[in-house]
């Protein structure tokens, strides 16, 4: 019970750190009120969730190097100081430029924080329960994007002025980087220098390209229906506003938060690969659903299926790829991060779908491909399962 307690007082900090993970999310909000304070065209607003997401791609394989060399918490810890500079600089001016700059830096510290935490979290729990862990440490993240869209909302209503938010993830950013550093973490990984090369050949492996595009697909569901949400219900529900079906999101993070939870419980007494090929089943009838969907309730029915869905197969790729080659963790990680790139990509391809058909099921059939690989992927991993205990 001692070193139950222990191993808790290790874990907690690790996993508020999944909070701060959560700020990214903002993006999806933030957009639609940049885009009225702006006064900006659709394209120009979609250049923020590219300017955030962007930077997983460029940063993720250097970040990994880096933590290669100071090691796991430290990286946190750098992460931690490029969302406090972010947070600051709305503080003393706004316009587009601070913007793209703040959620330039968010992207930045995301990358880095994601890269390293999950690894971190692999240190202070056993392999049989990483799964369930990394499901909690989505659980928190969940809090955090569900809200994010509330605070704001609430910022902006009552004092007319939705970046008062920066000042609470301010002070959350420093409340979690204080935690962490004061927890003695000792890293059982071993420090070796590895080049950029390297870690990117490591994609030369089916198994880890089949689990890196199934990151970069769960992220495009992920950021796809947080952008769309909202204008799906202005589509379809006649004289629904822009600042009413902002709730969408919340309805879909508030499931997705639930799933995360009820995942973080169930993966340590269920199959891992059973759960995931129901979830998958789930979220693909749920969005195709969404594509004939035309009343509010039935709308907010099926947003909230694939939130709860999809809320841990983030989770269940990121520990199948975790234990099949531990000795790589770190240059897997920073490989499956930069995988959250997606969420560049993704509304890209569904304002594409979506102007093609000039209706939004054209970028739910995005999504729901990206949950047909996800089918393909739930039932190859038996294969990885089998060569995991081989190893």
């Amino acid at each position: 019970m001692k070193n139950s307690n222990y191993n808790l007082k290790k874990i907690l900090p690790i996993l508020f750190g999944f909070f701060i993970v959560g700020f990214v999310d903002l993006v999806g909000t933030a957009t639609n009120n940049i885009k009225h304070d702006f006064n900006l065209s659709d394209s120009m607003a979609s250049t923020l969730p590219m300017v955030v997401f962007l930077w997983f791609l460029i940063f993720s394989i250097p970040v990994g190097l880096l933590m290669n060399r100071i090691g796991r918490k430290k990286t946190v810890l750098l992460s931690m100081i490029v969302h406090l500079t972010a947070f600051l600089l709305p503080l003393f001016a706004y316009n587009f430029t601070i913007i793209l700059i703040t959620f330039a830096l968010l992207g930045i510290g995301n990358t880095i924080i994601q890269v390293s935490l999950n690894p971190l979290l692999s240190n202070v729990v056993q392999n049989n329960k990483l799964t369930a862990s990394l499901s909690a440490g989505q659980f928190v993240k969940a809090i955090s994007s569900f809200l994010g869209p509330i605070i704001a909302a609430y910022a902006a209503k009552e004092f007319g002025d939705w970046t008062l938010i920066f000042p609470v993830y301010l002070i959350a950013t420093l409340a979690s980087s204080f935690w962490l550093l004061v927890t003695p973490i000792t890293e059982n990984q071993t420090i070796h220098s590895s080049s950029f090369k390297s870690s990117l050949s490591l994609l030369k492996n089916p198994t880890v390209l089949k689990l890196f595009i199934g990151i970069f697909t769960v992220v495009g569901i992920d950021v796809g229906i947080n952008t769309i949400a909202p204008k799906l219900m202005e589509e379809r529900i006649f004289g629904m506003t822009s600042l009413d079906s902002v709730y969408a999101i919340s309805v879909y993070f508030i499931f997705r938060t639930i799933g995360s939870f009820l995942g973080s419980i169930m993966l340590s007494y269920v199959s891992v690969r059973k759960f995931y090929i129901t979830s998958t089943f789930i979220a693909i009838s749920s969005l195709l659903a969404l594509i004939f969907a035309d009343n509010l309730n039935i709308l907010y029915l099926f947003i909230a299926l694939v939130g709860l869905s999809v809320s841990n197969i983030f989770s269940i790729v990121f520990s199948y790829a975790l234990q099949y080659l531990p000795d790589k963790s770190n240059d897997i990680s920073a490989l499956l991060i930069m995988g959250i790139s997606g969420g560049a990509l993704f509304p890209w391809l569904m304002g594409l779908a979506s102007d093609s058909l000039d209706l939004q099921a054209g970028a739910l059939i995005v999504l729901i491909l990206c949950c047909v690989y996800h089918i393909y992927l739930s039932f190859f991993v038996k294969k990885v399962e089998i060569e995991t205990v081989d190893k």
